[in-house]
C-alpha cells in the first residue's frame, strides 16, 4: 500500500513520514511540499538520511500515486484535496481543524474564519477520537472512502482525561477547568517571536486565555461523550480551558477539575481548614482509578497509572499512549485527572495512524508499538 503525506515538510508531516516508513502495510510513501517541490525529503530532514529520500512532489502527484492520503496543511488548505480524494474512493486523514466540527459550519467558522467550501464533504467524514468514535469509523468505511478529521492535540488529552468521568461521576452542571501546557513543536515549524528560543526557554506562558480555537472542540467533545456515556442525555459540563506554553519540545500536560456528584463525596472533610488525605480520601480515589481501567480496558493507547504514580509527558514520549493519573483533592469532592500525551503522536501524527489501521482493517497498533523514551 501506498501512503501519501500533502504536506509532509511540517513537524505532524514529518513525523507521519517517520512512522509510515517502518509500518508494516505500507511498501511506499509518495510525499508532497509545495515549498520544497523537486527536494528530496532527507534534504529538508537530515534525520531521514539512508531510510526515506523521496522527491517531493506536487499534492496531485501524491493522491494520483497514493492508495490512502494524509494532509498535514495549515486550516482550511486541504479541503479540495479531500474532495480529489473521495471522488477517487481514497480514504484522506485530515490533521487540521476542517471537519473537526462535522456540519456546524457556523462555528467552524465563527473560530477559524473560513466557510466550507464543499460542505456536502461532511457526509463522508467522521471525528477520528477512536476511543469515542472507532464504531462510526467502521460504520462509514463499510460505505466507501472516509475523510477523518483528526482531533486536536489539546482535545485529545482532555478528552480522554474527563470521558470516563461522564459516565456518573460528575456534578449535574458542573464545570469542568481544563489546565493544560504544551511543548513548542505544537506551533509549527514556521519561525515565531513566541516560539523563539530567548522568548519561551526557562518560562511558562499563558497564551489566548479564554480564546483557544480548541476551546470549542473540547466543549464539543465532552457533549457528544456525555451523550455517549449516558443515552438520552441532553446536558453535558461547562468547560474552562487555558493552555499555557511551556519550554519544552514535545508533549501536552493537562490537570483537569472534576466536580463530583454527591454520591462520590468523601463526607466528613467539611472542616474549616483542609487536612491531609486520609484513608477514606484514598480509598474513594482507588474506587475511581478502578472505574476508568474498567473503562478503558480494551484501549491499547491509554493507560490508567497506579495510586503514587502522577502523569508526566517525559513517560510519554515519542509514543502513542495517553498516560492518565487518578487524585482527590483533600475535600473529597473535586477529582483531578492529569493526563500526559506527546502532541505530535497521539495528538497529530501517531493518532492520525491509528486511524488508518481502522480504515485498513490492520492491527490498531500496527507500526505504533514504540516504548516511550524516558530520556
Amino acid at each position: 500500500m501506498i501512503a501519501g503525506i500533502i504536506g509532509a515538510t511540517g513537524y505532524a508531516g514529518a513525523e507521519l513520514a517517520r512512522l509510515l516508513s517502518a509500518h508494516p502495510q505500507i511498501s511506499g510513501l509518495s510525499l508532497s511540499s509545495v515549498s520544497y517541490e523537486g527536494q528530496k525529503i532527507d534534504s529538508v530532514y537530515p534525520n531521514f538520511a539512508g531510510r526515506i529520500s523521496s522527491v517531493l512532489v506536487k499534492p496531485e502527484e501524491t493522491i494520483a500515486g497514493s492508495d490512502i492520503v494524509f494532509s498535514a496543511l495549515p486550516h482550511g488548505a486541504g479541503e479540495p484535496y479531500a474532495k480529489a480524494c473521495i471522488d477517487k474512493d481514497i480514504h484522506f486523514i485530515d490533521l487540521s481543524a476542517d471537519f473537526r466540527f462535522g456540519e456546524d459550519e457556523e462555528t467552524f467558522k465563527a473560530w477559524y474564519g473560513i466557510a466550507y467550501a464543499h460542505p456536502e464533504l461532511r457526509k463522508r467524514s467522521v471525528y477520528g477520537l477512536p476511543e469515542l468514535n472507532r464504531k462510526k469509523i467502521n460504520e462509514l468505511k463499510s460505505t466507501g472512502a472516509v475523510i477523518i478529521a483528526n482531533p486536536g492535540c489539546y482535545p485529545t488529552g482532555a478528552s480522554l482525561g474527563v470521558f470516563p468521568a461522564l459516565a456518573n461521576l460528575i456534578a449535574s452542571g458542573g464545570t469542568i477547568i481544563v489546565d493544560s501546557a504544551t511543548g513548542i513543536s505544537g506551533g509549527g515549524r514556521e519561525p515565531q517571536r513566541s516560539f523563539h528560543f530567548p522568548e519561551c526557554s526557562d518560562s511558562v506562558n499563558p497564551y489566548k486565555t479564554g480564546a483557544h480555537r480548541h476551546g470549542p472542540e473540547i466543549s464539543r467533545n465532552f457533549r457528544f461523550m456525555s451523550e455517549t456515556a449516558v443515552p438520552g442525555t441532553s446536558s453535558a459540563p461547562n468547560v474552562i480551558f487555558s493552555p499555557h506554553l511551556a519550554p519544552m519540545n514535545r508533549g501536552i500536560l493537562s490537570t483537569i477539575y472534576i466536580p463530583l456528584a454527591s454520591g462520590w463525596h468523601v463526607h466528613g472533610h467539611d472542616t474549616s481548614a483542609p487536612r491531609p488525605p486520609d484513608k477514606e480520601i484514598n480509598l474513594m480515589a482507588d474506587k475511581i482509578r478502578k472505574s476508568y481501567s474498567d473503562f478503558y480496558k480494551n484501549e491499547p493507547f491509554v493507560r490508567i497509572l497506579p495510586e503514587g504514580c502522577f502523569a508526566a509527558t517525559g513517560r510519554v514520549r515519542q509514543s502513542n499512549y495517553c498516560d492518565i493519573s487518578i487524585h482527590l483533592d483533600c475535600s473529597g469532592k473535586t477529582l483531578i485527572v492529569i493526563s500526559a500525551i506527546d502532541n505530535m503522536m497521539k495528538g497529530a501524527a501517531g493518532q492520525a495512524v491509528q486511524n488508518m489501521n481502522i480504515l485498513i482493517g490492520c492491527d490498531e497498533t500496527a507500526g505504533l508499538e514504540t516504548i516511550p523514551s524516558l530520556f
